[in-house]
């Protein structure tokens, strides 16, 4: 439902994901009333790990969940580089309470369940938020009108529409048209592991990543130190599935990864044969353009990144504070000039995760001699610790209320 003049905004928010929720919390604290429509008949993703860093815990905190998610996190001490087959370490870069020190706010790491689930609770509890799940969107207009038509023919407006829903959007696609991805010759393997099944393979209680020739594996707790997260990239062109939820075969996984550290390899040994999951991993440009009318796009929808500096998610929450604070106090005639001000903050910053993402796919699979040239680098403290200040200083809460932004 649209507002009435001079009451408070109403908003449409498409995508429960980490995204939409973060968004739909954070526009009710603000005064807005949400409506959040979801296809899927029950929240909480397919299991999978995340990091949370410094500047997307600032805003998760802002929106009163730290001690909900830390109850559920696992605070990793650094963030390791080493050679994938010899294991020696490259670089090092200090996080736990370090970087709380640092950035003012602690670095996570989160089953991706958890995180949604804390979230839909927030949700669930906050009077101004309605959650519609199990709804699939049909029709969306392009001219901007923020309204949707759901399968049972049911109109829904509101004064601002916002797409969370992700790498195949349905509002970016009704309003700019379909984005062509581009594959990166790169595959992605993934999945959870019981740590109790790792025992004696030297899992650190870091972010360890393993660099090798076209290939990386990074491996993490999550959920309290209870589960052990991995994600393993190759080089790779005979799979194109995008979806990250699509099953491979585990002897294939443990093929791509023969002969690396006996760490990786004790990983990927215990890997579950019913729960190895793969996706290619596909590329967009930046858009040039997120908002038309009274419409706007989120997180995925708009800037999908790579897995390469895991910022995906902690851009989605930063896109959620900054969107919330450009509307705050609006008026529906505001929203149009609200939202290309939220644009204009956020374009800049996620076209550079994009492109660091993607810088960070080459490197991490360097071979020799240029393998050797990295390392040097990045063993100089040119590489991961040089690259946090810029990403976990970032105030998202701040950033939508300057006056000259």
């Amino acid at each position: 439902m649209r507002s009435k003049p001079g009451a408070s905004l109403t908003a449409l928010v498409v995508g429960g994901g980490v995204g939409g929720l973060t968004a739909a919390l954070a526009l009710a604290r603000k005064g807005l009333s949400v409506t959040v429509v979801e296809q899927a008949p029950a929240l909480g993703e397919v299991g999978a790990g995340l990091q949370v860093s410094p500047n997307a815990t600032r805003v998760l905190f802002s929106l009163g969940l730290e001690a909900e998610l830390s109850a559920l996190a696992f605070r990793p001490e650094a963030v390791e580089a080493r050679g994938w087959r010899r294991g020696q370490e490259i670089s090092r870069a200090p996080l736990g309470e370090t970087a709380r020190r640092r950035y003012g706010f602690p670095y996570f790491h989160m089953h991706r369940a958890d995180l949604v689930s804390v979230l839909e609770q927030a949700c669930e509890a906050e009077p101004q938020i309605t959650l519609r799940l199990g709804e699939t969107l049909v029709a969306c207009p392009g001219d901007g009108t923020p309204s949707l038509v759901l399968t049972s023919g049911e109109r829904l407006e509101a004064d601002v529409l916002v797409g969370a829903d992700g790498l195949r959007s349905v509002v970016r696609e009704a309003l700019f048209g379909p984005a062509a991805p581009r594959f990166t010759g790169n595959v992605a393997w993934r999945g959870l592991i019981p740590a109790d099944r790792l025992e004696g393979a030297d899992i650190r209680p870091v972010a360890a990543l393993w660099m090798g020739p076209g290939a990386h594996f990074v491996h993490y707790y999550v959920r309290g130190g209870t589960l052990v997260n991995f994600v393993g990239v190759v080089e790779r062109d005979d799979w194109r599935e995008e979806s990250w939820s699509s099953h491979g075969e585990a002897s294939d996984l443990r093929r791509d990864f023969a002969g690396w550290h006996p760490t990786v390899r004790r990983i990927v040994e215990a890997a579950p044969e019913d729960a190895c999951f793969r996706w290619a991993l596909f590329d967009r440009d930046p858009l040039p353009r997120w908002s038309r009318g009274a419409a706007t796009l989120l997180g995925d929808a708009c800037h999908p990144t790579l897995p390469f500096m895991a910022q995906g998610a902690c851009m989605a929450i930063e896109d959620a504070a900054v969107l919330a604070a450009c509307l705050a106090g609006k008026t529906c005639e505001d929203v149009p000039e609200a939202l290309q001000r939220y644009e204009a903050l956020r374009r800049p910053r996620t076209a550079g995760i994009q492109a660091g993402s993607r810088r960070n796919a080459t490197i991490y699979h360097l071979r020799p001699p240029f393998s050797w040239a990295r390392n040097l680098v990045m063993g100089a403290g040119l590489g991961m610790g040089s690259t946090m200040e810029g990403l976990y200083r970032y105030d998202a809460l701040a950033a939508g209320t300057r006056p000259d932004a």
